[in-house]
């Protein structure tokens, strides 16, 4: 024994402790099934929760992925004054697609009795058919239903022009993506007195249901011609005596001094944000500015091609 030691004990073995196994077996159960999502204290999202409520009540599955629009899949002009300013401008068109019990007023009823004159299907469906038709833009229950667009070839601008007797006057489009840009500058063309709108067949706006809503009917008049290439088409313009002014920022002159203003033209707008492209650029006779205040840095492209148009129509004259 050690000095000033006590005799030692031999140490008890730790066993399990009494009434234990219950409390494990009791763990190892869980806490039973998960609760709904519309249960849950945490849950906050509302628009799941109708979502699962209506799975419920009638097995809607989600809705599968948009698909990518067919080049010759039919196009939807949304909204009482669109549908009737194509209808009154003899925009073509398939279908007049109004919702049940819809608010009539004058446009619903004026746009119902010029398709029944024109011979166009008049179907009643659901808003929910109306938000799938448009793809969720604002219809305020009534949408037409237009063909796919015919576009010209570019050489049948300077025909409608030489058709015409009158001087040619061409707008093109340069990285314009914006189908809303095109139908305001079919506006514009249209008032000025251009013969038409090119527009490349890649990496560009078309003729869809947002430009025919934006150009209130002036695209049922004014021609649009698509191009596979646009520096070709501009290249084949000026072999047939056409000048080439481009719209750019960095213009080398303003647009009211160019003196080929009352010359058979083509006017290039540019997108908003990269201006023309290199390769256009080099294909135009005289690059323009609009003049303006340096706190706006940029004019939108609808906009800018309003004011050439107007200047040009100004020159132009009698």
């Amino acid at each position: 024994m050690a000095a000033g030691g006590k005799a030692g004990r031999p140490a008890k073995k730790k066993g399990p402790t009494k009434g234990t196994g219950g409390h494990r077996r009791r763990g190892l159960e869980g806490r039973g099934a998960t609760p709904p999502a519309e249960m849950r204290h945490w849950y906050k999202d509302k628009a799941r929760s109708e979502r699962i409520a209506r799975e419920e009540r009638g097995g809607e599955r989600r809705a599968p992925a948009r698909a990518r629009r067919s080049e010759d899949a039919p196009e939807y002009i949304g909204g009482r004054n669109p549908v009737l300013e194509a209808l009154q401008a003899g925009v073509p068109a398939n279908a007049l697609y109004v919702a049940y019990r819809i608010d009539n007023d004058d446009r619903v009823r004026d746009s119902i009795k010029i398709a029944a004159d024109r011979g166009i299907a008049l179907m009643e469906v659901t808003r929910d058919k109306l938000d799938r038709l448009t793809e969720g833009a604002v219809h305020q229950g009534i949408a037409l239903q237009i063909p796919p667009y015919d576009y010209a070839h570019p050489s049948d601008l300077v025909d409608l022009a030489h058709e015409a007797a009158e001087t040619p006057l061409i707008i093109a489009l340069d990285g314009v993506t914006d189908p809303r840009n095109l139908g305001a500058i079919a506006r514009s063309a249209t008032a000025f007195g251009a013969h038409g709108l090119l527009v490349p067949s890649r990496r560009s706006a078309g003729v869809t249901g947002g430009a025919w809503k934006t150009s209130a009917g002036t695209l049922a008049t004014l021609r649009v011609a698509r191009a596979a290439n646009l520096t070709t088409a501009l290249r084949e313009y000026r072999d047939a005596g056409l000048f080439v002014i481009g719209l750019d920022g960095e213009g080398d002159t303003e647009i009211a001094d160019v003196n080929l203003l009352t010359e058979p033209l083509v006017v290039v707008v540019g997108s908003e944000g990269k201006g023309l492209s290199r390769l256009v650029r080099e294909h135009c006779d005289v690059v323009a500015r609009i003049p303006m205040r340096a706190a706006a840095e940029s004019l939108n492209a609808a906009v800018a091609a309003g004011v050439t148009l107007y200047e040009v129509a100004r020159h132009r004259r009698p």
